[in-house]
């Protein structure tokens, strides 16, 4: 998850001209588009991009639509989203799946984060589970105890206000095996203790 200093992984007024918030962009210039770009910050996104076996993510993160489905929204990422597995969207509205190219399925989960994360366990078929975010969600699989590795990639920006990642989440549990850094981010992977 790309933050800012102050804790914000989204900037506030999320919509379709800004998915990530205003200013939410600039948590991510160390993979999106900054000449800066680092060594550093290219094997960071390597972490960023390695291949799971299906994905949890928020109806945030899928797009800008809120409340009952309406459109034929299928993402942001264009008609070959970069998952090619499964990726189950919790959501409190009932949507059919959409298949999209290069192997992604886009299910839609009602009945909660649990159930969503069950499922892409058993779809993910031992090859991993990556919760994919928004903040919500990532929250929610902090609390329920089933991340065991968090990458956080902390930008030098402050935004005041947004989307926290850390909200109600009582403990950490988690220490840090590897550091990278560069002018654009900070890159810290931690690891589940115990």
């Amino acid at each position: 998850m790309s933050i800012s200093l102050d804790g914000f992984v989204a900037g506030p007024d999320q919509s379709l001209e800004n998915p990530l918030g205003k200013r939410g962009l600039e948590l991510h210039g160390w993979h999106i588009g900054d000449p800066r770009v680092t060594e550093e910050n290219q094997v960071a996104a390597g972490w960023l991009m390695r291949p799971r076996g299906a994905y949890v993510m928020g109806r945030n993160m899928f797009g800008p639509i809120r409340g009952e489905w309406d459109g034929d929204w299928t993402g942001w990422w264009g008609p070959e989203p970069p998952y090619h597995a499964p990726v189950y969207v919790l959501t409190h509205y009932e949507h059919p799946p959409i298949e999209m190219e290069g192997g992604t399925t886009f299910h839609f989960v009602t009945e909660g984060f649990d159930a969503a994360y069950a499922a892409a366990v058993e779809a993910a078929g031992g090859k991993g589970v990556d919760i994919a975010g928004g903040a919500s969600t990532v929250r929610q699989a902090l609390i329920a105890g089933v991340v065991d590795e968090l990458t956080l990639d902390i930008a030098p920006v402050l935004l005041g206000s947004g989307e926290r990642i850390f909200d109600g989440v009582e403990s950490f549990g988690f220490e840090p095996v590897e550091v990278l850094n560069s002018p654009l981010a900070t890159h810290i992977r931690y690891r589940k203790t115990g």
